[in-house]
């Protein structure tokens, strides 16, 4: 076997086991339960042995039910899960075994977390955005892709510029369009992603969101009035600037005829 599908394979392993953190992480942040209790059905609360909670393989031999109680479990965690794998893999496969790598790798995880939290509660803790924010500007210093001066812009510029948008709306709509949260969030993407990133998960953002949202108002008949989790296309973006920022900007100059 190649050393590469090797070492492939020990990263989705791993990833998997990331994946199913996250969905610990992801249940319990907001409704602030203990990270480090054990394992439990959110349904019927019994505590999960070790042997079903192995991911992917748990669900698939549980046929995908609580062995206690019996109730689905939710096809998300899988998924979740799967992602998880997908996301180390990819990251080791783009940049190797480098700081950039484990940068990708984290930024996603984390990215991932605040958007399934901001859909499931409309809302993306602090405890995730600000210490990521630290952290994003710490590993400024590790991967060379983003300058720590370009990441300390990226707070700044990616912060700022929702802060703005959200205080133009309310002073012109009087009530608010979006949350302080949002604009933490952005802390921590300028930080990992420096300026432009930041500046270009916003536009990517809030175009995905105008059209998915646009969509979902429609067809599900909410109105206009009907608020989204704007965090989760702002992940969503961000995720994809990290991996394809360079060939997103070449893609956008080369379309619109434009030199940067």
């Amino acid at each position: 076997m190649a050393p590469e599908v090797l070492d492939a394979g020990v990263a989705f392993a791993l990833g998997l086991a990331f994946g199913s953190f996250l969905n610990t992480f992801v249940y319990r942040v907001p409704l602030g339960v203990d990270l480090l209790r054990r394992s439990f059905c959110p349904e019927c609360g019994v505590p999960i042995s070790w042997y079903q909670n192995l991911p992917l393989a748990s669900f698939l031999v549980l046929f995908g039910r609580c062995s206690t109680c019996r109730e689905p479990i939710p096809w998300r965690y899988p998924m979740v899960e799967l992602l998880g794998g997908i996301i180390l893999t990819s990251s080791f496969w783009y940049w190797g075994l480098s700081a950039t790598a484990a940068s990708t790798a984290l930024f996603s995880y984390v990215m991932l977390a605040l958007a399934l939290i901001d859909v499931d509660h409309r809302v993306l803790p602090n405890v995730i955005t600000i210490p990521g924010a630290a952290i994003g500007f710490l590993l400024s210093f590790l991967d060379p892709r983003v300058a720590w001066y370009d990441s300390l812009i990226g707070v700044v510029a990616g912060a700022g510029l929702l802060y703005v948008v959200a205080f133009a709306y309310l002073k012109a709509r009087g009530r608010e369009g979006m949350g302080m949260g949002d604009v933490k969030m952005m802390l921590l993407v300028g930080a990992f992603l420096g300026w432009q990133g930041a500046l270009m998960t916003i536009f990517l953002g809030s175009l995905l969101g105008s059209v998915v949202g646009s969509g979902v108002i429609i067809f599900s008949r909410k109105g206009w009035e009907y608020a989204l989790p704007f965090g989760t296309f702002l992940a969503v973006a961000a995720v994809l600037v990290n991996y394809q920022g360079a060939e997103i900007c070449a893609w956008y100059w080369g379309t619109f005829g434009a030199t940067p």
